[in-house]
């Protein structure tokens, strides 16, 4: 039970002020502020229509109605999912700053084209490539550069020539989804149609799966150079009939114009002598 004098010390240790508790919370909260300050001066940016998770560097934009590559991706990004938007082709640049990036998710969109080299930029720790399901005709190793991620490219509406043949040799495609490579349409052989026909046009191999095509010895390239080499021959057949009329025509326009000018020269009078000059020589002798 506490007396007179216990409740005075109690009450005067209770209303007594600690020295220093005050000012080290005061600088504690100040820390704070400046640290917090400091993070979000240093702490990377999410693109708009995008959910971004810090501790795995991972980047979801998907479903997200993008129709083009969003801007401010953060250079730390390690995955980056860009499925199932609108985006229709991919500029030359898009993920050069992404040197840290492995996985990259780029299936059920609208892409058609790629620009030169558009590709080309994305780092050696790239892992995974996904083009599936997109719009893709034509393609080649320029847009691709020398990645050597596992890549995606099953379900595009391919027009197969030597430079898909070509990206087909040099990129490592899943095996996976290989099977899923066909040709929608492909280069016509000799005997098939003009070589400048709409490469939309149906070939012979249009439905057929591109790896089957290239294991049983069709060869793209060595048809293209037939066809070229084809073209090249009539190209210079027709020149060379067109100066061989040139020609023609000069010589009979010429020998027209000769014929012409000796007629004109035929029915020109022909010089008689004057009485005058013949009296004149009768007096000298």
């Amino acid at each position: 039970m506490c007396t007179g004098w216990c409740e005075e010390r109690c009450t005067g240790f209770s209303g007594r002020r600690q020295p220093g508790k005050g000012v080290d919370l005061q600088s504690w909260l100040r820390v704070s502020l400046l640290l917090s300050a400091l993070w979000g001066r240093v702490s990377p940016h999410c693109p708009d229509s995008c959910h971004c998770t810090w501790d795995t560097a991972t980047v979801v934009c998907s479903e997200a109605g993008l129709r083009e590559i969003p801007e401010g991706i953060p250079s730390e990004t390690v995955s980056l999912h860009l499925e199932r938007n609108y985006i229709r082709d991919i500029p030359e640049r898009a993920f050069s700053d992404l040197v840290h990036l492995r996985d990259l998710y780029l299936s059920h969109n609208r892409i058609d084209s790629l620009a030169s080299g558009a590709l080309r930029h994305l780092g050696p720790e790239l892992r995974l490539l996904d083009l599936s399901h997109n719009q893709l005709r034509q393609a080649s190793r320029e847009e691709f550069g020398s990645t050597r991620a596992k890549t995606r490219l099953y379900h595009n509406p391919w027009h197969c020539d030597c430079a898909l043949q070509e990206l087909m040799e040099t990129l490592n495609l899943e095996p996976e989804t290989v099977n899923g490579i066909v040709c929608e349409s492909s280069v016509r052989g000799l005997g098939e149609g003009s070589r400048w026909e709409d490469p939309g046009s149906q070939g012979e191999n249009a439905g057929q799966q591109l790896v089957k095509l290239l294991d049983s010895g069709v060869n793209f390239c060595s048809l293209q150079r037939k066809t070229t080499d084809v073209a090249m021959l009539v190209t210079m057949f027709v020149w060379f009939f067109m100066v061989i009329v040139y020609v023609v025509y000069y010589v009979r326009q010429n020998q027209a114009e000769t014929r012409r000018h000796l007629e004109y020269l035929k029915s020109l009078p022909s010089p008689r002598k004057t009485p005058t000059e013949t009296d004149t020589l009768s007096t000298g002798f």
